[in-house]
């Protein structure tokens, strides 16, 4: 695995840490839980024109408009109708010359916090010629299960670059 997803610090690895964990179509991710800022309820969300279909739109949270992205879509997962689990995790990302940008991921629902151990997470595996998984720092195991850990900032890098900041 590159650097760019593994570094050691000393004894340690700098993917173990607390993570957010969300249900995504049946499956389970892990935002690193520094990257969250707050949960919220769905609410309602003004669609933009010309946007890419992953942008649902905007919400206005306490004065501040927020772009909000369909995890979903984004993952080129089908989308549903949201229910009494769907919320909308608002996070930071970094944009370019490392200035932090606001913005909400709807999710089918969060689940709950974990501390994933630099033991628990290993590489991700060979998926193949062609397979993007830059967006993923590494897979947790934990109990029976594995979780998806998602990079943030590599996940959204197209939306920031293409427009030059989010909101």
């Amino acid at each position: 695995m590159s650097a760019i997803n593994k570094e050691p610090t000393g004894d340690g690895d700098i993917r173990a840490g607390k993570y957010l964990t969300l249900i995504l179509a049946g499956e389970e991710y892990g935002l690193p839980i520094l990257k969250v800022q707050e949960i919220i309820g769905m609410m309602p969300i003004t669609r933009v024109p010309r946007m890419p279909e992953f942008v649902r739109g905007v919400i206005n949270l306490r004065g501040k408009v927020i772009q909000v992205i369909d995890l979903r879509l984004k993952f080129g997962i089908e989308s549903r109708t949201d229910t009494e689990t769907s919320c909308i995790i608002v996070v930071q990302v970094k944009g370019s010359g490392e200035q932090s940008i606001t913005l909400g991921i709807s999710v089918d629902e969060v689940s709950e916090v974990l501390n994933i151990a630099s033991d628990q997470i290993v590489d991700i595996p060979a998926l193949g010629a062609g397979i993007d998984s830059g967006f993923m720092l590494g897979m947790g195991k934990v109990g029976d299960k594995v979780i998806m850990l998602l990079d943030l900032d590599r996940t959204f890098t197209d939306i920031i670059t293409a427009s030059g900041s989010i909101t």
